[in-house]
Formats: structure tokens, sequence, C-alpha cells
């Protein structure tokens, strides 16, 4: 056991040393040549780095051991109940829950001035809570994703014709804030219980898109918003604290570790009480995993501190100067390719991307690898980090982008396999999580307020771009494996990836949750 978890550690921390790395080293090279920074910002910037290195090693660790065995155990009593009313309460009790208990919502809350921070974030939370309801049923009753997918983007695009431009942005936003490291593993856990247990032909398949159709409540929530609240162009920026020496940035770091470990704390609280409360009325695991899940709670918390303390201390601050700095610059067009390359590498270092390639890897049987779900996600980001920058360039619109992104994401559901339409919206709403709003977003606020833009309607929506470009650059990983399995199976009517869920066929639904 203490060789397994030594070997255990080992492994998540190679992940953790090779995802933050290159982003630290992108801005070291910048810094010395072309960006100069402050030196104590890019202190700030190192220390924050070994925090979120740390953070990642322990959240990785504790997802594995607790939010994953939670969900799935909690979505498989669900549906074991056989009671609709049960299933519709308690998922959409859950998505409340999970919503509020996700820490970037806070910080998009705050930026947005004109909305009271209660306000947004109920409405948000309950819309979530609703298409986590209509994720649990589409599931139950093996209805297709695609065809809904067109309708709420349908309806989304309607709405945002008749919103103040000022809100667009900041609405988009909210569907990839409230998909992140709290979120995720429980609700992809949370498909796979209940999918298990329907025990077909495409049950395996049906389990992703969770987190795609809890994205969209977000931004139907706060486009309704917007149409009720007038808005200015105000944000809330953030406070660079300018250090001098090694005690300073120590205080910086001491002062923030209090406000995390009360957040997280708050966050993790509901989430804890639900499960204690279903272990006690439905679940009635053994002692020993019922241990295991706890001992994964800690692990989850102790990484989410130090995950967002180094991000957000460590890295805002060195994404906003960085930002100006490249504005500034008489060839400013660079920050477009620079943008590109750290987007490429960014997406390494969000938590909630491992969650989902494990997933991937175990549901699939390894057909659909690890390695190249991480290189169409990290090709998608750069593409929309490019894009944003360019945005923030030329002052362009961010809808000139998004609907036709969205149309032809939505034109590819209609040439893959479903599982990779599943997979690829899901994807868009982890790839856009605490690492894009603390360093990416700073990136393009800097640039905004050095060209002397609107930073509202600039340079907010790099997270709804970063959750967009992955739609479509996993979707054409699904044409590459259909095309390169109807050439290696021309017998077969169906690509290798759906014939999973037939080793299930003949296991109990009692094994399986088990397993």
């Amino acid at each position: 056991m203490k060789h397994s978890l030594r070997e255990k550690t080992k492994e998540k921390a190679h992940e953790a040393v090779w995802s933050v790395l290159p982003i630290m080293l992108i801005v070291l090279l910048l810094a010395f040549t072309i960006a100069p920074i402050p030196t104590g910002i890019l202190a700030q910037f190192l220390l924050g780095g070994i925090l979120v290195i740390g953070g990642m090693i322990f959240f990785t660790m504790g997802a594995e051991l607790s939010m994953t065995p939670m969900g799935e155990r909690v979505g498989g009593s669900l549906l074991r109940t056989k009671k609709l009313w049960i299933i519709v309460i308690v998922g959409f009790i859950l998505g409340v829950i999970i919503t509020i208990s996700e820490p970037d919502l806070q910080v998009l809350a705050e930026q947005v001035s004109s909305v009271p921070n209660l306000v947004l974030i109920m409405s948000v939370a309950l819309g979530v809570g609703v298409f986590l309801v209509a994720a649990l049923l589409r599931i139950l009753f093996g209805i297709a994703l695609a065809p809904i997918l067109f309708i709420f983007y349908t309806i989304i695009v309607i709405l945002a014709l008749f919103v103040p431009k000022n809100f667009l942005a900041v609405a988009f936003d909210s569907g990839g804030v409230t998909t992140g490291p709290m979120t995720v593993p429980f609700i992809m856990a949370l498909g796979v219980g209940i999918s298990a247990i329907r025990n077909d032909k495409h049950a395996e398949n049906d389990s992703f898109g969770l987190v795609a159709l809890c994205s969209i409540g977000p931004i139907i929530a706060v486009l309704t918003l917007g149409m009720l609240y007038s808005t200015d162009s105000s944000f809330a920026e953030d406070i660079i604290y300018e250090v001098s020496d090694s005690v300073e940035l120590g205080k910086v770091f001491l002062q923030r570790f209090p406000r995390y470990f009360k957040e997280i704390a708050l966050s993790l609280m509901p989430i804890f009480i639900f499960f204690e409360i279903f272990q006690l009325i439905s679940l009635k695991l053994n002692k020993k995993l019922h241990i295991k899940i706890c001992i994964g709670l800690v692990y989850t918390y102790v990484g989410l501190v130090f995950f967002l303390t180094g991000a957000n201390v460590g890295f805002i601050p060195a994404g906003n100067y960085l930002g100006t700095v490249l504005a500034s610059l008489p060839y400013k067009w660079i920050i477009i390719p620079i943008g590109m390359i750290i987007g490429y590498f960014i997406v390494k270092a969000e938590p909630a991307v491992y969650v989902l390639m494990k997933q991937v890897e175990e549901l699939t049987d390894g057909d659909i690898s690890g390695k190249s779900m991480q290189i169409s996600l990290s090709v998608g980001v750069a593409v929309s980090v490019g894009l944003s920058m360019l945005r923030v360039l030329c002052q362009i619109s961010i809808l000139y982008l998004l609907i036709p992104g969205y149309v032809i994401a939505l034109i590819l559901t209609r040439f893959v396999p479903k599982i990779f339409t599943a997979i690829a919206f899901d994807s868009g709403g982890v790839a856009s999580g605490p690492m894009t709003a603390t360093f990416l977003l700073p990136l393009a606020q800097g640039a905004c307020i050095a060209l002397g833009g609107d930073v509202v309607t600039d340079a907010f929506g790099v997270v709804a771009m970063v959750a967009m470009t992955p739609l479509i650059t996993i979707q054409i990983l699904g044409v590459i494996y259909t095309v390169r399995n109807k050439n290696e199976n021309t017998d077969k009517t169906e690509p290798e990836v759906f014939t999973v869920a037939d080793i299930y066929a003949d296991i109990d639904d009692d094994m399986i949750i088990e397993l």
C-alpha cells in the first residue's frame, strides 16, 4: 500500500511539474528578453508556480480518491431508486450546491458591478441545477446530445441579440468558470455512475455530456440578467502588491492563505454534508471505503488551497503586467503568437483536464488516448488565445467569433461519432478553468489597458473563447478517428471505439457499480 501510494505520488508530481514548468519557462524567457518584469512580481510568479505544482499533486490524488467515487456511487444509487422525482430533486440540489462551491464563480461575481453578487451566483447556480437535471434525464432515457445542443445554443444566440454588449463576454465566460476543478470530477463521475446502470450498448457514450449541458445553464442565466440589469464598463481591477524583499514576499502569500482556507472549506462543506446524508440514507459504504473518500476530500482541500493561492497571488500580477508590457511594444502584434504559445501549454496545467483525460481513456479502453486528447485541447486553446489577443488589438465583438465557432461545432456533430461530440462539448468547460481565469484573462486585461480599450467588452471573453475552440478540435479528432477506423475495418459499420460497452453486457448491475 505504501509503495503504491509512493508510486502514485511520483506519477502525479511528474505530471504537475511538466504541466506548469513550460509556462514558467516562457514567462522567464520573456522577462529576460523583450518584456521586463519587476523583480517583486517575478518572485511572486515563481513562488506561485511552486504552490500551483504542489496544489495539482494533492488535487489530482484527492479527486481520484474522493470526488470520482462519490459521484459514481451517488449516480448509481439515484438510478437504482427507479423514482424519477427523486432523480430530479436530488440532481437539482446537487447542481446548485456544486455551483455555489465553485471558487471561480466568486471571482466572476465580483467583476459584474451592476448585479449584486448573490443575485448573480444564485442565478447561475439555478441554471446549472436545471441543466444538470436535463443532463441526467438525457442519460436515463438515452436521448441524443447533438439535437439538444443545437436547440439551446440557438436560444443563446437569440438571447445574445437582445443583451447589452457589456454583458455578452461576461455571460459566455460564466459558462466556463462554473465548470472548474470542484465541479468537473463530481459531475463526470455522476454521469458514469448513472450510465453504468443502464447496461446497454450506448450507455458509456451517454456518460459524457453532463459538463457540456451544465455549461449552457450559466450562459442563459447571465444573458437573462443582462436584459434585467443595466451595466457600465467598469470592472474590479486586481490589486498588485509590490514587494521589495523576501519577508514582504512571504507576507503577501501568508496574508492570502487564510482567505482561501476559508473559501475552499465553505465550498467543500456542502458537498461533504450532502455525501454524508446520502451515505446514511442510501449508499451505506463499508468503513474502509468511507474513510478513503474522506481522506481524499482532505487531499482535495489542501490541493485547491495551494493551487488557488499560487494562481491568484502569483499568476494574476505576472499575467497582467506581461500583457501591459507586450501591448506597449512597437511591435504589439507579437502578443498574438506569444499568447498562442502560452495557451498551448497552459491547458496542461488545468487540474480538471487530467480528470477528463483519465475518464476518456478508461471508458474507451484506451481507443481514445489521453495524449491525443491533450494535443487537441492544446491546439484549440492556442487558437482561442490567439483570437482573443486579436480581439483586444482590433476591438472585435466577441459574437463575430463565437457564433461562427459554435455553428462549425454544431455542423461537425453530424459527421463524428456521438462519443466525440459529448467529449468535445465537455472539453470546452474543462479547459476553461482557474489557470485561464488567473493568467490568460489578466494577460488580456493588461494588454487592453495599455491599448486604451474597453476591458469589459474587449478583454473579457477569453474564458468563453477557450471554452469554444476545443468543441471544434476534439470533433476534428473524431473525424480523423472515424476515417482511420473505416480504412482499417472496412467490413465494420461502426468504429472500434463503440465496442467497449459490449464488455459489460453480461455483467449484473450491482457488479458494475462495485467495479
